[in-house]
């Protein structure tokens, strides 16, 4: 099978995860082409959430293909298993199945490294290649994309200060999640509604775990369901992707319903300053009366270990659970590409987010270096886009609005 045209020149939106990996996938080309990132956020670095990922097969393989950190970057989990609400462990819930857990802070900063080279200490002793860099922008904001017929795709942005800009480009890869602005642009139909409920999250030094947390969370998977709450929670690397044993993080994320236009959820989604956050309320930006009470929540719900992770959390945040799907992930009869959160937002029951960005860019790979046709990379991009998205939906209704087996 021959090999696809190469582009010649390539723009990303969106330089978090997704934007990155499919660099990372053109930079690895035998000629690679120009590639220009497009980040919204008006910092060098993305903030650092300190949240915790499930890397499953499809995020390892990439991390092997093409990150090639030469050294271990996950966290093994051997087990999972489910909670009673005294924090007893449900004997029938015992499972044997490996997972492996990976921070979010620690990805990020690998794939800067290959990709724009950005020194970090959690790249410290890791060996450098020889692939070409690309070109990262900050504060970046599209403003217009429209077709250049034969030249490609124009696309027009305001940066920073320094006013609007247009480029055109063979490619634009679409990386910009869950509210992409491109997708918003070419299919305004398309929209993302909230669930009806949001994910607390947070994270706690294991050291500071007492016994009996470190008993039931340590290299554990564990899982605590009873009428709209579940909570999960795994050890995640530590500070600079520090692994070692005392080094690591206790990541947690805990469930809560919170139905649409309430005054409850419109407090939580209000920080410090008055501002309404729609999808994400920052680390740092919480009311301090609106934690005070969760905590006092927590205690009164939540098996002990679990209550005492998020009463030690210092720096907790909160992301609302939506659906988004995309009819397609070829736009512009492909000049566009759609592509992870773009394409489909995943519940996070899923545990597949990074999956999929990971499974499009290797998809992506197959598609450049010939191994595939380009019909079947769209084919294969959005079937799994539809099938995990739809398993998103019928995790967390099952979760939150119906009876869950294990529950405790």
């Amino acid at each position: 099978m021959a090999s696809s045209p190469v582009p010649e020149s390539v723009t990303i939106v969106g330089g978090s995860l997704a934007g990155l990996m499919h660099a990372l996938v053109f930079l690895s080309l035998p000629t690679p082409p120009e590639i220009r990132i497009l980040e919204r956020a008006p910092t060098s670095l993305l903030h650092n959430q300190g949240a915790g990922i499930v890397a499953g097969p499809d995020a390892r393989q990439f991390f092997d293909q093409y990150i090639r950190p030469g050294r271990e970057i996950v966290v093994k989990s051997g087990s999972r298993h489910y909670l009673d609400r005294a924090g007893d462990i449900l004997p029938e819930s015992v499972e044997g199945r490996a997972q492996y857990m990976i921070s979010w802070d620690l990805i990020y900063h690998l794939l800067r490294w290959r990709v724009d080279g950005l020194d970090s200490e959690y790249v410290q002793g890791l060996q450098a290649d020889d692939r070409p860099k690309v070109q990262y922008e900050n504060g970046c904001t599209i403003t217009n994309i429209e077709d250049a017929g034969d030249k490609g795709v124009k696309i027009t942005w305001t940066e920073k200060d320094q006013g609007e800009k247009t480029d055109v480009s063979d490619v634009v890869i679409a990386a910009d999640g869950a509210s992409s602005t491109v997708r918003r642009l070419l299919e305004p139909s398309v929209q993302r509604k909230y669930a009806g409920y949001v994910a607390w999250r947070g994270t706690v030094p294991e050291t500071e775990l007492s016994d009996a947390a470190s008993k039931v969370f340590v290299e554990k998977f564990t899982f605590f369901h009873t009428e709209g709450i579940q909570t999960l929670g795994y050890l995640i690397p530590g500070p600079g992707g520090k692994l070692g044993t005392g080094e690591r993080l206790f990541n947690w994320v805990w469930y809560c319903n919170y139905p649409d236009g309430s005054a409850d959820l419109e407090e939580l989604m209000t920080d410090v300053d008055g501002r309404r956050h729609a999808i994400t309320l920052p680390v740092g930006k919480m009311q301090p009366q609106v934690w005070e009470k969760q905590k006092e929540y927590a205690a009164k719900v939540l098996p002990p270990q679990v209550a005492e992770a998020v009463q030690k959390t210092r720096q907790p945040f909160i992301q609302a659970i939506t659906d988004v799907i995309a009819p397609t992930n070829s736009l512009m009869g492909g000049k566009v590409l759609l592509v992870g959160d773009a394409l489909a937002g995943f519940r996070p029951h899923t545990a597949a987010s990074t999956g999929q960005a990971a499974f499009d860019a290797l998809r992506l790979g197959e598609w450049m270096m010939g191994g595939m046709e380009r019909e079947s990379y769209n084919e294969q991009v959005v079937a799994y886009a539809r099938e995990v998205q739809a398993l998103g939906v019928r995790l967390g209704e099952r979760s939150q609005f119906g009876r869950h087996p294990l529950a405790g």
